[in-house]
């Protein structure tokens, strides 16, 4: 596969350096790392982004993530590889990219399971993390971004 052309966020550098200073605003909320990962990857995953995929699956391993957690974060529901706090974020992170899915698209259900594992700012960093991710693989899957490009 090759990309549609040079990734948008490469042409316009000083948006790069925008969402990476958000990511990073983020940090000082304390969501774990591997937890920041675990969302990355899920999200890549429903939109199909290579690129990210690739790349958080990387980085979790990096990480020394074991293998079970990364290969099985698909299937996390039926997966005994996660607590009930990455489980959540999980959850959350799945409902806030698939908005239209359903009427309600963050039910009830989803945002207090949330909200039992999280405090206001790491919630808060849990969100903006869901909707920066989203932005990347929305980037990266209209240009058609190929995996192992980032390297």
């Amino acid at each position: 596969m090759q990309a549609r052309m040079k990734n948008p966020l490469l042409c316009v550098p000083d948006a790069l350096k925008a969402l990476l200073a958000v990511d990073k605003a983020t940090e000082p909320a304390g969501l774990p790392d591997a937890m920041r990962k675990l969302v990355q990857l899920r999200a890549s995953q429903i939109n199909g982004c290579s690129m990210c995929v690739d790349m958080h699956s990387r980085e979790l391993k990096h990480a020394n993530e074991k293998d079970e957690r990364i290969f099985m974060v698909a299937a996390w529901r039926e997966a005994p590889y996660f607590t009930d706090a990455e489980r959540a974020a999980l959850a959350l992170t799945e409902s806030v990219t698939r908005l239209s899915d359903r009427a309600d698209p963050v039910p009830d259900e989803v945002w207090n399971e949330a909200v039992k594992h999280f405090d206001e700012p790491q919630l808060a960093a849990l969100i903006i993390q869901i909707g920066l991710i989203n932005f990347f693989n929305r980037v990266n899957a209209t240009v058609r971004q190929p995996a192992g490009e980032w390297k």
